[in-house]
């Protein structure tokens, strides 16, 4: 994975809602709408960076479990194996 690049890239999200929200403090009656799309559109990749990023550990998690698993019964036949040709 290529973690390197892009750093502005991940604080559009922040950006974003930040823009909202001063928009929401600084204008006045029906221009305040304005600022919604910004807000939302922040909030929605916010969470739904947190709800990937949850769904991916879990997935890794799994698998490690998984493949700890496995190899924890190969040892057990193996010890048997070894055992029985003695």
């Amino acid at each position: 994975m290529n973690r390197v690049g892009h750093p502005f890239l991940s604080l559009a999200a922040p950006f974003l809602i930040i823009l909202g929200l001063l928009g929401l403090f600084y204008r006045q009656g029906s221009d305040r709408q304005q600022s919604f799309p910004a807000l939302f559109v922040g909030a929605g990749l916010v969470v739904s960076r947190a709800l990937g990023r949850g769904l991916q550990r879990k997935k890794l998690f799994l698998a490690l479990r998984k493949s700890t698993h496995d190899d924890n019964q190969n040892v057990g036949q193996k010890l048997d194996l070894d055992l029985s040709d003695l």
